[in-house]
């Protein structure tokens, strides 16, 4: 995926924007920036490593979520050395998410971490806090995806400008036309939505910080609101009808992700509609 970037990149531009061919020494540097990521889909022949939807199912002692089910991920199935991060070698990655509100300050989704033979048991996936009467955001819950996930390991390269890239605009419109990613879900890499500058993460630390502030999340543990000190555990691109172009994230804090502390993953959600 690198080489046709570079080459549409260096060669071609991006005519449909007006893009000229952009210097090969700014594009080299840019792809060293590169990350590894899981890209999780329905098609291709990669393994399957999880599903969108499915039964829910989760231990007796955790409580019923407050966000809708989204996707279950198999972190023993991911490929070898898929990303940077420092994941489980194997159980699931339970992923949670609202798309009522997009344009607030607040926590919009989960991640629950199941270790491997843990006793589960199946619960009703319509206990989250929804609208009593909306059935326009029932709808749109309803349309989330189905279907098992296979995944792949590709490249991920950022999608917000960065110190000493006076093309960065460039080579972002240009990778995400040379990644082609779309409906996705994708594990590490960079976080990726239609307004992408500064870089997403940093809206999750800052939400994350006056939330916890506020005393509402975190458990009043300590939360940086350094940028450095998160990482992009998830990121999904819906393709349903009502919230196209919305991109969701879920971050974590790198000393919570070493620590398993799933439980203090943000989440939030942009839509530009």
């Amino acid at each position: 995926m690198l080489i046709p970037f570079r080459e549409r990149a260096v060669e071609e531009g991006y005519p449909w924007e007006d893009i000229d061919p952009l210097p090969a020494e700014e594009v080299d540097r840019w792809i060293g920036y590169v990350r590894p990521c899981a890209v999780l889909s329905g098609d291709g022949d990669g393994p399957v490593a999880g599903r969108f939807g499915g039964p829910l199912l989760l231990p007796a002692e955790i409580q019923d979520p407050e966000h809708p089910y989204l996707a279950s991920v198999d972190f023993a199935a991911l490929p070898k050395a898929a990303t940077d991060l420092p994941l489980p070698p194997d159980g699931r990655l339970l992923l949670f998410a609202s798309l009522d509100e997009t344009d607030g300050d607040g926590n919009y989704g989960q991640a629950i971490y199941v270790p491997v033979g843990t006793p589960v048991e199946e619960r009703d996936k319509n206990t989250w806090n929804g609208y009593p009467g909306d059935d326009h955001y029932q709808k749109i819950v309803d349309s989330y995806p189905q279907g098992e996930l296979r995944a792949r390991a590709e490249p991920d390269l950022p999608y917000h400008s960065l110190p000493g890239f006076p093309h960065a605009d460039e080579l972002v419109i240009v990778w995400c036309d040379a990644s082609d990613r779309r409906g996705h879900l994708q594990i590490g890499g960079y976080a990726d939505q239609e307004d992408s500058d500064p870089d997403p993460l940093k809206f999750v630390a800052q939400r994350a910080v006056r939330q916890a502030n506020r005393g509402r999340w975190g458990g009043g543990e300590p939360v940086s609101g350094a940028v450095e000190d998160w990482v992009l555990l998830a990121h999904w691109n819906p393709d349903i009808s009502g919230r196209e172009g919305a991109d969701v994230q879920w971050g974590i804090q790198r000393a919570d992700l070493a620590a398993r502390r799933f439980d203090r993953t943000f989440t939030t959600v942009y839509w530009n509609p």
